[in-house]
């Protein structure tokens, strides 16, 4: 037996459910045998997209997990991450053209 950790975080709580598992033990194995499932609903362990101490896992149910992993259970994204530094870098862009407008103006 290994002791491995399920891990899923909303924003306002989270939840590490410590288990110990067999040596052959897969990632999606760990994740129906936590429970977390029953705790958060939305979690669909056939479908949720997981990864071990940050790091994205392909295919949940082959990966077999060592002594200490992590298995986290991602979220989707609530924005491109690609969109929202575009949009940052339009804002930025057009704040500093009003600083040089405002400054060619002498205010």
């Amino acid at each position: 037996m290994i002791s491995i950790e399920v891990a899923y975080a909303l924003p306002h709580e989270q939840k590490i459910i410590a288990l110990q598992v067999s040596e052959e033990c897969t990632a999606h194995e760990a994740v129906l045998r936590s429970g977390i499932a029953e705790i958060f609903p939305e979690i669909d362990p056939v479908t949720a997209p997981m990864g071990i101490f940050g790091k994205a896992i392909k295919d949940p149910r082959s990966t077999v997990l060592n002594e200490g992993d992590r298995v986290e259970i991602y979220r989707p994204l609530i924005a491109d991450p690609k969109e929202v530094r575009a949009r940052r870098a339009a804002r930025m862009k057009a704040e500093k053209a009003g600083e040089t407008e405002q400054a060619e103006r002498g205010e």
